[in-house]
């Protein structure tokens, strides 16, 4: 009879030591959640990361490849236009605000 009581006893204690560890102990519960989260969150920036840059490998091999990529940009951000080609500018009158 004293023997399965000190067994239970020890049980218990080891159990308690277990669950102790498993929440409070280096490497805990807690850790193991903040360290899947901030996985998570650097996995969705990653993945944002490289859909930018395969939208800029496709934009440089667009450049390299053609030359409307390179007229586009001649004429949106250089203002540049073709010979005997004609730009017209529309402005419209916009209401001063007060």
């Amino acid at each position: 009879m004293l023997l399965k009581w000190r067994l239970s006893v020890l049980l218990i204690i080891i159990l308690c030591y277990l669950q102790h560890s498993l929440w409070f102990g280096k490497n805990n519960l807690f850790d193991y959640w903040q360290n899947r989260d901030i996985v998570n969150q650097l996995t969705q920036e990653n993945d944002q990361l490289k859909m930018r840059n395969e939208h800029m490998f496709a934009e440089v091999a667009d450049l390299y490849q053609g030359s409307q990529a390179v007229e586009e940009r001649a004429r949106n951000h250089l203002g540049m236009i073709k010979p005997d080609e004609h730009f017209y500018r529309i402005v419209t009158e916009s209401v001063p605000s007060r």
